[in-house]
């Protein structure tokens, strides 16, 4: 609208006084207006989430780099108590920072639940898109731009290590099960992607309009692999954008190698549903 108002006022004015060039006032009405279309249609209400759980020697400069290298966003933290006090760091910053949003739960409560009310904040509060990423710093912030990019068009992104321009930079035995793996559960669940398991993940929020995190069942880390089976079962297209997956240099992973099991038992539990439709 407030474009075609702009063409439709500088044409009228080509009309009434067709060999006149074009006054100051009009070109700073028009570059005004220009502006304003701008900011109405690019600007977002872009909030970032992380979950935390031992991270004090990454979470500083993830939060930094992410306030340096992007757009305006809030950035919402869940902390499970963090044996050690990663929360009394991310309170710290709090005091530097005022997009950061905290919230201390009592015990480990799990990732799924973490994602799940991070879901429910950005809906409750009004956000257009949400962006999850990792805390020990594998995923770079500086892509959070192009994730803002590509869900202006589309529903549900999700940053890939396995599409041309990505990369994972594990090593050994981690990398080859975590190729394998994501074959296998493509092939299985016949899903058009070649990541799940990654937690660097974008929904645009008004797209997704049938679709909360609290219908996937799926606990732990299979969570991120039924997020992306609920999306596909309601019809929304995933959209893969390359990126590049660092191995942590601090803290400890906190996959148990149980999840491997568990994740193969989800894996034939989502085949029957999608085969069988309950």
């Amino acid at each position: 609208v407030i474009i075609t108002l702009n063409f439709s006022f500088n044409k009228r004015f080509e009309r009434v006084m067709p060999n006149w060039p074009v006054p100051p006032t009009i070109i700073a009405i028009g570059f005004f207006i220009d502006i304003f279309s701008y900011i109405m249609l690019v600007k977002k209400k872009i909030l970032i989430f992380t979950a935390t759980y031992n991270e004090k020697d990454n979470i500083e400069h993830l939060i930094r780099s992410i306030n340096e290298n992007n757009l305006e966003v809030d950035i919402f933290i869940i902390d499970d108590q963090s044996p050690d006090h990663t929360y009394v760091k991310i309170k710290d910053l709090q005091k530097e920072y005022s997009n950061i949003f905290l919230k201390i739960r009592n015990s480990k409560s799990g990732l799924d639940t973490a994602h799940k009310e991070a879901y429910e904040f950005a809906l409750s509060n009004n956000y257009d898109y949400l962006i999850t990423m990792d805390a020990d710093l594998s995923h770079d912030p500086k892509e959070i731009n192009n994730f803002v990019s590509y869900l202006s068009e589309f529903p549900f992104v999700i940053g890939s290590r396995y599409v041309e321009g990505g990369s994972c930079l594990m090593s050994g035995k981690r990398l080859a099960m975590s190729k394998f793996g994501n074959k296998l559960i493509r092939n299985i669940l016949r899903i058009n992607s070649s990541e799940f398991t990654s937690s660097y993940r974008g929904f645009n929020l008004s797209k997704l309009k049938n679709f909360h995190l609290n219908q996937v069942n799926n606990k732990g880390y299979s969570f991120f692999m039924g997020t992306l089976f609920e999306i596909d079962k309601l019809g929304y297209e995933i959209k893969e954008i390359p990126i590049i997956f660092r191995d942590r240099q601090k803290g400890i992973s906190k996959i148990p190698k149980i999840e491997i099991f568990r994740t193969l038992k989800n894996l034939l539990i989502l085949f029957f549903k999608k085969k069988f439709k309950f």
